[in-house]
């Protein structure tokens, strides 16, 4: 699996774009590169990334409106926008929209490199935040991550595989929260290419099985239509 963090550039002046693809990967990242905005939208509907550096002067679709609809996605994916405006009210615009930082052109290529490596590990932290320990206990049920089992309250000793063991403590650690269904992915499968798939589902419907008095009517286990799923106590 690829440990580098994994960026989407968007950029359409191919020098400008060029020239900050090869610093990014002398710097360690994995690059993938889009000079369109319909182009962007495909891939991040489709693949995975730790950071997008988003230009807003695009030739079909702007970058604030890319940004708006990330968002309104539910993909917290941090964003950097780069643009050529410089007013107050451009850079206001493209934060209230949902971007992380605005970087106006001309930049300082080491003022650009050091936003983004501040903003994936701000990144990272977030995904880290609520780690829970080796053993976790919720209605009567109890996980044991090291040994991948679990002991329901009625006492039955159910064998996990890695990845349920995985995408449980994934979900416990985002209690009461939606995890998008591409972090799911990325964190569990190691996918930064989203395969279509409906294994999760299956995932959170053996967890019903085996967890839920009533599998039909979840208390802990939910899935949250064309986003992700969620865990509640």
């Amino acid at each position: 699996m690829n440990n580098k963090p994994s960026i989407l550039l968007v950029e359409d002046e191919e020098n400008l774009h060029e020239a900050l693809k090869l610093n990014l990967e002398l710097e360690g990242y994995e690059i993938t590169s889009a000079f369109t905005g319909s182009e962007a939208l495909q891939k991040i509907h489709s693949e995975y990334f730790d950071l997008i550096i988003l230009d807003v002067m695009l030739p079909d679709v702007d970058g604030i409106s890319i940004t708006e609809t990330i968002r309104v996605q539910n993909n917290q994916v941090p964003i950097l926008i780069l643009s050529a405006k410089n007013t107050s009210s451009d850079r206001v615009l493209g934060l209230k929209k949902g971007a992380d930082d605005y970087l106006t052109k001309p930049f300082n290529l080491e003022e650009l490199l050091l936003r983004v490596q501040k903003l994936i590990e701000k990144n990272k932290k977030m995904q880290d935040k609520d780690t829970v320990g080796d053993t976790y206990q919720f209605g009567g049920h109890t996980i044991d991550f090291n040994a991948q089992e679990a002991v329901t309250k009625e006492g039955e000793r159910i064998q996990l595989s890695k990845k349920e063991a995985m995408l449980l403590k994934l979900l416990f650690e985002n209690k009461n929260d939606v995890v998008p269904r591409e972090k799911i992915l990325q964190t569990v499968w190691g996918y930064n290419v989203y395969p279509t798939t409906r294994t999760i589902d299956n995932f959170i419907l053996n967890f019903r099985k085996y967890f839920e008095h009533d599998s039909r009517n979840p208390r802990y286990f939910h899935s949250v239509r064309g986003v992700g799923y969620k865990y509640t106590e």
